[in-house]
């Protein structure tokens, strides 16, 4: 039987994402990011779940994601029900997550093809 290595069609995978650090393909991150399949935004200025405000979800809003995936560091943080208030209203799926499930979950998205924003919260 012959095997291929098949590359995914989106540019950036996530590798591996701790509490503390992350590796977009072959990049390591230390600083709070947002990606999507297509798209990398290095420091984000969150770093801790129960302070994330609205405006602090913006620019991951405005990359109009069906489905948003927020890694709150080592442990699951839930964000305020304002926050999750407005991806509501917008019609914009919230799951929240520690950053190693999240990462999981942001992968199989990207695979199948969806519109998914992931943010991930790294402790400097």
């Amino acid at each position: 039987m012959q095997l291929s290595h098949e590359l995914p069609d989106y540019a950036y995978t996530l590798r591996a994402a701790s509490g503390h650090s992350a590796t977009v393909n072959d990049k390591a991150l230390a600083a709070s990011f947002i990606l999507t399949p297509d798209r990398l935004v290095e420091n984000w200025p969150v770093a801790v779940g129960a302070a994330l405000t609205v405006a602090d979800l913006e620019p991951v809003l405005a990359l109009e994601p069906e489905l948003i995936v927020l890694g709150t560091g080592d442990t699951q943080v839930f964000p305020s029900a304002e926050v999750l208030g407005r991806c509501l209203a917008r019609g914009i799926g919230l799951e929240v997550m520690n950053n190693q499930a999240a990462a999981r979950t942001f992968n199989l998205l990207a695979a199948e093809g969806r519109k998914v924003a992931a943010a991930f919260m790294l402790a400097g």
